[in-house]
């Protein structure tokens, strides 16, 4: 009996101190972005950020020409109309094999917004219209919503930045899936916090 009530004694004290730490950090009170409205859930064990790019193809293929960007920053649906439409992508012909373009699709779709675990991939998509495809990143809700504050000199009138396509010019982290906005400097300008 002695034993079962230290073992017992030993597993409160540990449930006590685990709460005390989950409710003392920031974490219990605020989300990646920075939102304190969020209060602490199961929900906020999710990972942070976005997936970051795991397939070697997507990268060299994408890549070659612009950011790759993490498919968890679009819902599948905009991804296929993207792959489908490839010989006018944003102007440019971006047509692959059809053995390349299958492969590619699979991925991004496998890994949308709307299919990933991770915590701004969710927030994207429940930013969107039941059935909304946007065109691009910077269209989504939620993008819009988390730049909105950033005045276009320092981006789009930037030339060391150009448009707020380029995200990897101010996260510093974006191609690992953190877009935290305590790691956005913005070239020429420094750290950015609204």
């Amino acid at each position: 009996m002695k034993t079962f009530t230290v073992s017992l004694s030993l597993i409160t004290l540990l449930l006590i101190t685990t709460t005390a730490v989950f409710f003392s950090s920031d974490q219990a009170w605020s989300d990646e972005d920075g939102d304190r409205s969020v209060f602490w859930d199961l929900s906020s064990l999710k990972r942070p950020g976005v997936a970051p790019v795991s397939n070697d193809l997507y990268q060299q293929e994408c890549g070659s020409c612009h950011m790759a960007y993490p498919p968890g920053l679009l819902p599948g649906a905009s991804w296929r109309n993207m792959m489908e439409t490839l010989d006018n992508h944003f102007g440019e012909n971006a047509e692959l094999a059809e053995s390349t373009r299958t492969e590619l699709l699979s991925y991004l779709l496998k890994n949308a917004a709307e299919v990933s675990d991770y915590r701004r991939s969710q927030k994207i998509t429940r930013s969107l219209a039941e059935g909304e495809i946007v065109d691009r990143i910077t269209s989504v809700p939620y993008f819009i919503r988390k730049h909105d504050e950033i005045p276009r000199r320092f981006v789009v009138d930037n030339p060391k930045v150009g448009s707020f396509s380029q995200c990897n010019a101010c996260h510093q982290n974006a191609a690992k899936g953190s877009f935290n906005e305590d790691e956005v400097s913005i070239p020429g300008v420094g750290y950015w916090h609204d």
